[in-house]
């Protein structure tokens, strides 16, 4: 039976204080113009607009208080009250050092011990802001539908089909029957044949790949669980998507395009992905991983320098 396409709210988990600034670049591009501006004022001066009424806060950012109110829960608080909240421990926060804000943009010229100095800050945010972003809720019910599917296909174009078949071995690895997808028309063929019982992942940025939309669509429409790992949680791809995990990325520069920073945040989901559905299926992963490991074993050149075993 064809599912029919539900846009349904979803109420995450509250972001941590220090994620909501990070919340707001991710989101701002998806943002109309009056939420945009609420939520410019509110990461310019967390400490100031934690102390405001929500009508004070409105005439601040010369809007309604509906919209101030739209902006807390598309931020991923329940109302304005915990977003005041969350306020006041980002500004306690940022006065005692503790969310430092951190550029690296590469020059032309830059040494390479900087390149490499800069790069290593930059993956280290991401993978720190897409943790403090995570719903775990959403995270365990993809990892509890993964554990049991009959199949998984896993769609992906460009940098994020390259994440995609880094999972789909991974799984393979424990037993799982995995395939990562990186034709478009196979990827479609694919999906129309998938049904309740499957899971399929769409690996997108953007969130408006329509290469990885489209089967991801097929998958949703013939009853697999389907599930979206992308940067912009808005974004078209989460129409059909029952779970829904955000990546952040380091802004974009010359030298170091969103292909780059998106890849560092989706290789934490899946692998935290891949971690979880081992751990459920640990009786019938490890004994797989194990056999795997020894039917490659005498590929591996051996070390000259290492002494032989007794």
């Amino acid at each position: 039976m064809i599912r029919e396409v539900k846009k349904t709210f979803r109420s995450p988990a509250s972001p941590p204080p220090a994620a909501l600034a990070i919340k707001v670049r991710t989101l701002a591009p998806s943002m109309s113009r009056s939420v945009g501006q609420v939520a410019q004022v509110l990461v310019g001066d967390p400490a100031g607009c934690a102390v405001l009424t929500v009508t004070a806060l409105a005439r601040l950012a010369g809007t309604s208080e509906a919209t101030v109110v739209r902006t807390a829960r598309i931020l991923g608080y329940s109302g304005y009250r915990d977003l005041r909240v969350a306020l006041s421990v980002l500004a306690a926060q940022q006065e005692s050092g503790q969310a430092p804000a951190v550029t690296s943009d590469i020059g032309v010229d830059d040494p390479i011990a900087d390149v490499v100095a800069k790069l290593a800050r930059d993956e280290q945010r991401t993978l720190a802001e897409t943790a403090a972003c995570v719903d775990t809720r959403q995270l365990a019910a993809a990892v509890a539908a993964a554990s049991t599917a009959r199949r998984i296909a896993v769609y992906g174009i460009g940098a994020s089909c390259l994440v995609g078949q880094d999972l789909a071995q991974k799984l393979l690895r424990i037993g799982l029957v995995a395939h990562a997808h990186t034709d478009p028309h196979l990827a479609v063929t694919n999906a129309v044949l998938l049904r309740h019982g499957d899971v399929a992942i769409a690996i997108t940025d953007s969130g408006s790949t329509e290469d990885v939309i489209e089967p991801l669509r097929a998958a949703f429409e013939r009853g697999a669980t389907t599930i979206a790992i992308t940067g912009n949680p808005v974004g078209p791809v989460a129409r059909y998507a029952d779970h829904l995990l955000t990546t952040t990325t380091t802004r974009e520069s010359e030298l170091r395009p969103a292909a780059m920073s998106s890849r560092t945040g989706q290789l934490l989901l899946i692998d935290c992905l891949f971690v979880g559905i081992a751990q459920r299926t640990y009786t019938t992963a490890a004994p797989a991983l194990a056999a795997s490991y020894e039917a490659l074993a005498h590929r591996h050149v051996p070390n000259p320098r290492q002494p032989p075993h007794d």
